[in-house]
């Protein structure tokens, strides 16, 4: 079964903790000192917030699917939706390890597809994604790369 994942920056992460908490009547499944991770059933989304953004606001969208059979199944169907696909591969981002791969919509909105395969104790550096994705505008997140100059320091490298 697949699942929504929407990526959110903050600017106040404990300050937004106690407000999606509130408004999902639920409090997160993972908080570190830069992110919080919800893993809701009604509805089924994985709902994530951090500090690690450039900008406020919607970081990027994604699938999060179960197993390597519905990774397939979703791979496909980026095939079908046409557009630039960066198969990623293996990765540690937000905490996590899984299998990915990008996409962004017509309007630039960055797509993520993923199976998480295991935990992390760090947020990952997001080097794998500066060298795998390559977008027409600066996407905001830290696990997502940088497009410009890849040699200046980034969020993930403090």
């Amino acid at each position: 079964m697949k699942r929504l994942h929407i990526h959110m920056a903050v600017d106040d992460l404990p300050r937004s903790i106690g407000f999606y908490a509130a408004l999902f009547d639920a409090e997160p499944a993972v908080v570190k000192s830069d992110y919080a991770k919800w893993m809701l059933e009604d509805p089924r989304v994985n709902f994530a917030i951090s500090t690690r953004g450039k900008q406020i606001g919607l970081d990027h969208l994604g699938i999060q699917v179960e197993s390597s059979a519905e990774l397939q199944e979703v791979y496909a169907r980026l095939h079908r939706a046409s557009g630039d696909i960066i198969e990623q591969g293996a990765t540690v981002c937000c905490y996590a390890k899984s299998e990915k791969s990008w996409i962004d919509d017509p309007a630039g909105v960055a797509w993520e597809t993923f199976l998480t395969t295991g935990e992390s104790t760090d947020y990952g550096d997001g080097s794998g994604e500066r060298g795998a994705r390559v977008a027409h505008q600066k996407p905001s997140a830290c696990c997502v790369p940088e497009v410009a100059d890849t040699s200046a320091s980034s969020c993930c490298n403090s």
